[in-house]
């Protein structure tokens, strides 16, 4: 059997139009592009070690992505008109320790790019924080 490593590389929709979806991960993520090929009009954004690959023709898909300060992140993209699907959100006690140090909450909030990708964003809190 071959050793799986890592994540390398992750799938996402660009829609009819690259420039706008690029914007969006820019503009309202803050993350920048890390390369782009033109032609055949795809491009990659780094997430970590993750490259987020950005191609017609793929179906939207959903990332989570490590978030710090998602509260007041989704107030002020909100207050910028950024639509959410999903608020932030409790969504887990990791009492035990499986998913990080244990006694953190995981909180999540939702919003799509304008290619239809689900954008998870995470940020695990010490309970104290709830």
């Amino acid at each position: 059997m071959p050793a799986i490593g890592a994540v390398r590389q992750v799938a996402l929709s660009a829609g009819r139009d690259l420039d706008t979806t690029l914007a969006f991960w820019q503009g309202v993520l803050g993350m920048s592009v890390h390369a782009r090929y033109d032609p055949p009009g795809i491009a990659f954004i780094m997430a970590g070690d993750v490259r987020l690959f950005f191609g017609d023709g793929v179906p939207p898909g959903t990332v989570y992505l490590d978030i710090a300060g998602l509260q007041s992140f989704h107030a002020e993209a909100k207050a910028a008109g950024v639509p959410f699907t999903a608020p932030p959100a409790l969504v887990h006690r990791d009492t035990k320790g499986q998913f990080g140090p244990a006694g953190e909450s995981e909180w999540m909030a939702f919003l799509k790019d304008p290619a239809g990708n689900t954008i998870g964003l995470v940020e695990r809190l010490a309970s104290e924080r709830d």
